[in-house]
């Protein structure tokens, strides 16, 4: 059934482009239209989305889908003592505000780790906390705690998902556990654990301030306000009340190991007591490594964002675990499928490919989305149907958060098929920094199969070369940000990363598994949705007209994966030319009549054809990728609100960087904070103005009044039975874009959205208002209009107004 979709998507693809050619060839032979630079304008604009359907259609034309067997890598490498020789995996987790990104979402996503199913002994966790805060080391340490309860009673109950916060929202599902009769008290027990661990977190907000009120009451020294630690010390990072050097972007850099490297051996929980209802005596109680990073900050360096955050765990952990493999995380997401690191691990060891794959990427899950997807949050299209196709030539892009990474691919060293055997790894010092210890760990890295040591105890001469890696002096002069780990200077850091793996000679593998690897938060406000497009969509542009324009690659990037790369980073330059179509109603309000090409229903055939086939082309294509049609209507409607909405501004946004002018500032997007049961998606109801929410509304705004203007034409026009055919065909036309745009107007109505109808009514109500005061102009025009009426109730009307 596969094949013979596939088949039937090159057949309709080819009967597309046949369609599109004669369109062009006929448009061509008939230059007629109202307006000659109406139609130049067209003619280039209908080129430029008939050569972008192709090139993305030519880099879908081998899709493959992969499926990590699970069974066969337990097999190969789980040995039967409870041991394992799986490669080490070091998993990455970046936040920077426990109020944008609240808190409980990022320990959730640290406690999903630590109970994740893959080797206890060979998987690390590290927080980079980029604003410096205490509220995340202490709330690290409450963590740590609740997880020496929670990551035993998972593995005892096989519990799934292992995020808290998650599992205990979920209905019951059926136990796979060992232990059956333990399962309801456990639970029950750790419901209350749960309640009380988010408890302590809440209060660290308030217990923080009190006691660095009385440590700094007992010190009795004026000046600044310390922030302090529970041991009685000063915290190095940003206090609450900020002074010199102690506050955001002004700190030394602090590495915190809350969880020390566990034993090889397993370790048996103790039996149930008074103090603990809880039975672990047949449960190993270990838990993986936790380390706390906040790096160095000073105001006269810039520190890139999260690109530089994430090179600096990148040599902060070559130093403590350098494990050969590192999976990145956002803070607001978690593992909702315990067995999803052995999944990527799967297919890096591959025998066929596993050796040249530099990165694994999982589709990005959210389990907070509204049940209608409103604003295509869950992008299934993107992930399910694009990043599949690329999954036949070079492999997907990376797309942030959910990617596992082979290290030393990030380090800048070529692939095994392009790299000489007698290549050095390491040929320069001055390319990695001047760590030695950082660069005698590199070689180790690209040894995936090396015996598993120890991290080194923390000593002085350790705590030294951790503190110099963490200095914002560290990267001057060296190739980090541009060769070697996450690429700087960019909004969209995560796509250009993966490009310059790409570019390298690197692979990459889709992954998708049942249930979903790995899940998320979302922002279901429309206009921070739009802000997180307008920050991909404004990198995309970028990175085109930057040093890494896929155009320019060498020739190691595949021609189709360098036309994905092209069709990834200039889709929004189409909002132009499309944003020009969505507003040409404005001039056929004005002049009655006024075509782009003649003769139109010729025109009007041909494009009926020819969207018909493109509409036709993407059910297919989610059929294939096991998608619903909600999920294709979604898709289609999100994009021509960006398209509108977001867009241009990323246009815009580039042209000013082409003149040398700052350009457009993206917002990072702030994370949706959890609500009660009975107003779960309060949030989608909020109505926050931004400006770039205009061109949307006035596109909306152009196609009502098209539409009631030739209502009120059709009333009083007098129009032949040609002239209503071809309002009829526009009619058409514009009621299709108020139907693509119908999820953004629900956002502009706020909370009467609860009620979509009402949303008709006021579309309704505007159609009778716009036809009457056309009605009205056209009556001025003519200079007279008659409304006959009756005499009523012995009250005299006249029997005609005169106008």
């Amino acid at each position: 059934i596969r094949m013979l979709i596939i088949k039937m998507l090159l057949l309709l693809s080819l009967i597309r482009l046949v369609a599109i050619v004669l369109f062009f060839v006929w448009r061509v032979r008939h230059p007629y239209a109202d307006g000659m630079w109406l139609w130049w304008i067209s003619m280039v604009g209908d080129l430029w989305f008939g050569v972008t359907w192709l090139l993305n259609q030519v880099a879908k034309l081998n899709p493959v889908k992969r499926v990590p067997n699970l069974a066969l890598l337990e097999q190969q490498f789980d040995l039967p003592d409870g041991n394992s020789n799986l490669p080490c995996l070091d998993v990455f987790i970046n936040t920077v505000d426990p109020i944008n990104e609240p808190m409980i979402y990022t320990m959730n996503s640290i406690i999903s780790i630590l109970a994740a199913d893959y080797p206890v002994d060979k998987h690390a966790c590290y927080l980079s906390d980029d604003g410096g805060s205490i509220i995340h080391y202490d709330g690290l340490l409450e963590t740590a705690k609740f997880a020496a309860l929670w990551v035993p009673f998972c593995r005892k109950h096989s519990i799934e998902p292992r995020a808290p916060e998650s599992y205990f929202s979920l209905n019951t599902r059926p136990y796979t556990g060992n232990a059956p009769q333990d399962f309801v008290n456990d639970r029950r027990h750790m419901c209350r654990e749960y309640d009380e661990f988010k408890e302590r977190l809440d209060a660290l907000f308030t217990l923080i301030p009190k006691r660095s009120d009385v440590y700094n009451h007992a010190a009795a020294k004026e000046g600044a306000k310390a922030t302090w630690m529970a041991d009685g010390t000063q915290w190095p990072g940003t206090w609450i009340d900020p002074a010199e050097n102690h506050k955001k972007g002004q700190h030394v850099g602090i590495v915190k190991v809350m969880l020390k490297h566990p034993s090889y051996e397993p370790e048996l929980g103790l039996g149930a007591s008074t103090n603990s209802p809880l039975d672990f005596s047949a449960v190993d109680v270990r838990l993986p490594m936790l380390v706390y990073i906040s790096r160095e900050k000073s105001p006269s360096c810039d520190h890139q964002k999260k690109a530089g955050a994430m090179n600096v765990q990148l040599r902060v952990s070559a130093l403590l675990t350098n494990a050969p493999f590192i999976i990145n995380f956002d803070g607001d997401h978690y593992v909702n499928n315990s067995k999803a690191f052995r999944a990527g691990i799967c297919f890096m060891l591959d025998r066929r490919e596993g050796d040249n794959t530099a990165f694994v990427q999982f589709p990005q899950r959210f389990d907070d989305v509204d049940p209608t997807d409103r604003y295509c949050n869950h992008n299934r299209v993107f992930f399910d149907a694009t990043l599949l196709g690329l999954n036949g030539i070079q492999g997907p892009s990376y797309v942030g958060t959910g990617c596992m990474f082979r290290r030393v691919a990030l380090y800048g060293v070529d692939p095994p098929r392009w790299r000489p055997d007698d290549v050095k790894i390491v040929d320069s010092s001055t390319k990695f920094g001047s760590s030695a210890s950082f660069i005698s760990s590199i070689l180790p890295a690209a040894d995936q199969e090396r015996s598993i040591m120890s991290p080194p105890a923390l000593e002085e001469s350790v705590m030294a070369d951790l503190a110099h890696v963490m200095t914002c002096a560290y990267e001057d002069g060296t190739e980090w940000g541009s060769d070697v780990g996450w690429v700087y200077n960019i909004a969209t850091e995560d796509v250009v990363t993966g490009f310059r793996l790409h570019r390298n000679g690197w692979r990459s593998m889709y992954c998708r598994m049942e249930p979903d690897a790995f899940a998320g938060t979302a922002p279901i406000n429309l206009t921070e949705r739009l802000y997180q497009i307008l920050r991909w969509s404004g990198g995309s542009l970028e990175m085109f007209f930057s040093r890494n324009c896929p155009l320019l690659a060498g020739r190691r990037l595949h021609p189709m994966q360098r036309i994905a790369y092209a069709n990834m980073t200039a889709y929004p330059v189409s909002s132009v030319f499309l944003v020009f179509y969505l507003l040409f109603p404005v001039i056929w309000i004005f002049r009655g009549q006024f075509y782009i090409q003649k003769p139109f229903p010729t025109y009007v055939l041909y494009l009926v054809i020819v969207i018909a086939l493109t509409e036709l082309i993407g059910m297919v294509e989610i059929k294939w990728a096991g998608l619903t049609l909600l999920d294709w209507i979604r898709n289609e409607q999100f994009y021509i609100i960006g398209a509108t909405a977001v867009y241009p501004t990323a246009v815009f946004h580039i042209v000013l960087k082409l003149f040398g002018l700052k350009g457009v500032s993206f917002k990072l997007t702030a994370k949706q904070v959890a609500s009660s049961t009975s107003d779960k998606f309060a949030e989608l109801y909020a109505v926050q103005w931004a400006p770039m929410l205009i061109p949307t509304m006035v596109v909306i705004a152009v196609n009502v009044c098209a539409i009631g203007a030739s209502i009120g034409k059709a009333i009083v026009g007098g129009w032949s039975l040609m002239q209503m055919a071809d309002a009829g065909l526009g009619l058409v036309f514009n009621a299709w874009i108020l139907v693509l745009i119908y999820p953004f107007a629900l956002g502009m109505i706020g909370r009467w959205s609860k009620r979509p109808y009402i949303l008709f009514i006021l579309f309704v109500i505007a159609f009778i208002l716009i036809a009457l005061v056309d009605i009205a102009i056209q009556a001025m025009r003519s200079g007279f209009v008659r409304f006959h009426f009756k005499s009523s109730g012995g009250a005299t009307f006249p029997t005609s107004w005169g106008l």
